[in-house]
């Protein structure tokens, strides 16, 4: 089996966007379609989230994201198999 076979290998490629779940700050750079931002309850502008918790920006059929190319930079520099990414895929694989 490869890594990408084994089901606890890290791979963007095997995850359900569980990092798509978390709350992402705008930068002064970041080049995000308006629609898909909101102004948090500090005055902050963020990732629209939807009701569920879900980025406005994921496609929730293909769980990619549909501004890839625009995505934020904390989007950006969100490491793969990081602890943070770790305890997402964790909390989200817990019933």
């Amino acid at each position: 089996m490869s890594g990408m076979d084994h089901p606890s290998a890290i791979s963007c490629a095997t995850c359900r966007a569980c990092c798509c779940r978390l709350e992402v700050l705008l930068m002064g750079d970041d080049d995000v379609p308006v629609g898909l931002t909101a102004q948090d309850r500090w005055g902050g502008w963020v990732m629209r989230r939807l009701a569920d918790g879900w980025c406005a920006a994921l496609d929730r059929n293909t769980m990619l994201c549909t501004i890839y190319e625009r995505r934020p930079m904390i989007c950006r520099e969100y490491e793969m198999g990081s602890s943070d990414c770790i305890g997402e895929r964790a909390a989200l694989d817990r019933p």
